[in-house]
């Protein structure tokens, strides 16, 4: 489908009353029965679920440097079978992304996919090594235009180096994206630590390592007067020290993955490592906390932590196993499984924690936006009454490290509209 009009009939906007809605040259150009059609390629909605295009936070796509188990293309690909149309790219590439050069690389690489908007993550220091800062104001002015900055894999452990990254970005409304992890507190470490890791002899990963390091950023933002972004936020205790700066009217967001929202450390039993990631799977007590805090809104939005690997890091025994999952193309229905289906939230609200949040905070130009006539047709239709298992072997991503293989979950994206270019039509890539 080219860039002509598209007419998406019958149609439920963020899982209102049924409508039509008509796409032209890039935008909603009618909401409403009896808008002109002459041309138009028409879309039976039969009463799907129309959601502005999911955007994510945190994103990893591997290139350059690690395109055996992603590229930008798959990667993108991936994306816009999930509905979403634009990614954030984390830095952890080899060479890390922690240039201007590296940053416009992987941007253009995005706009060459033309799957959806890439917008790239900076270091916040030189190679991830915690040491110095990277050249956040050169990456910043780069044709990327870098507003997050993230160590995401490893914590900006050191509070001298943190607060001067955070003066740093103020400059130009930057973030600063923590991966909340005391690195002194989860020396080889494998689980959450807790009964279950008790029992199986692994090496426990304590709760108070995310929230030590949170506690301290929200206490530097504040000072310095900045903005903090909570990476895949994973325990309750994180959440009640988010919920409390938010109190003080300090300058904090947060995300939560889709895992986090469902899986918990129970699962670590089979010793199956694809349930291995960072931070590891928590409790029940842990995954209620988190659903709460998204709907209460303390927590502002998902991030899918998309983390492809190799089959022959994630096939072999657990200690020697890549951390991370897949997730770009399971995210809106474990949101529906675990948010909507159990009425913690309406469809607006998915809306608002999967497209509207993100966008606003990574400071993403026409993403993010209102379904409503003049704004650009980045746009996601769900057939929200679907339901079927997890199948990896359809997958766009390079990678098949999902977590819900088999798994019944509900609903499908079957189309996504970059700015009125159909991505995915009819559930298939397009």
């Amino acid at each position: 489908m080219s860039n002509s009009k598209t007419l998406i009939r019958g149609a439920r906007i963020l899982g209102g009353e049924r409508t039509d809605v008509l796409i032209d040259n890039g935008t909603v150009a009618g909401i409403g029965t009896g808008a002109d059609t002459g041309g138009a390629t028409v879309i039976d909605a039969d009463g799907q679920i129309l959601l502005p295009g999911l955007v994510d936070l945190h994103t990893h796509l591997r290139e350059p440097g690690r395109e055996d188990s992603e590229t930008v293309l798959t990667g993108t690909r991936a994306a816009a079978a999930g509905g979403y149309t634009a990614v954030h790219a984390m830095a952890n590439t080899f060479p890390v992304a922690d240039t201007a050069g590296v940053v416009e690389q992987v941007w253009r690489l995005g706009r060459e996919a033309g799957y959806c908007d890439v917008q790239p993550v900076g270091a916040v220091t030189v190679g991830l090594e915690g040491r110095q800062l990277a050249e956040l104001g050169a990456m910043h002015e780069s044709a990327a235009g870098v507003r997050i900055f993230s160590d995401d894999g490893k914590c900006v452990d050191d509070a001298v180096i943190m607060r001067r990254a955070l003066e740093y970005v103020k400059a130009f409304d930057g973030v600063i994206a923590q991966h909340a992890q005391e690195p002194r507190l989860t020396e080889g470490a494998q689980m959450n630590e807790g009964t279950v890791s008790a029992e199986l002899g692994l090496t426990g990963w304590p709760a108070v390592a995310e929230e030590s390091v949170i506690a301290r950023d929200v206490l530097l933002a504040a000072h310095v007067g900045s903005r903090v972004h909570i990476c895949h936020l994973s325990t309750a205790g994180s959440v009640e020290i988010v919920r409390w700066a938010k109190s003080k009217g300090w300058n904090v967001t947060a995300e939560v993955t889709p895992h986090h929202l469902l899986l918990t450390d129970e699962l670590v039993r089979s010793y199956d490592p694809v349930y291995k990631v960072n931070p590891p799977l928590r409790t029940e007590n842990d995954v209620m906390a988190l659903r709460a805090a998204l709907a209460d809104g303390t927590i502002d939005c998902v991030a899918t932590d998309h983390a492809p690997h190799p089959h022959e890091d994630k096939d072999c025994e657990w200690g020697a196993a890549a951390m991370g999952m897949v997730g770009l193309e399971t995210a809106l229905a474990v949101v529906q499984h675990t948010m909507v289906e159990t009425g913690l939230l309406d469809w607006a609200g998915v809306a608002e924690r999967m497209s509207h949040r993100p966008a606003a905070i990574g400071r993403l130009a026409g993403q993010g936006r209102p379904v409503a006539v003049g704004e650009p047709a980045n746009l996601t239709l769900v057939d929200s009454a679907y339901r079927g298992e997890v199948n990896s072997a359809g997958f766009a991503s390079r990678s098949r490290n999902t977590p819900y293989q088999g798994r019944e979950l509900p609903g499908r994206v079957t189309h996504t509209f970059l700015r009125g270019r159909a991505t995915v039509v009819d559930g298939k890539l397009a």
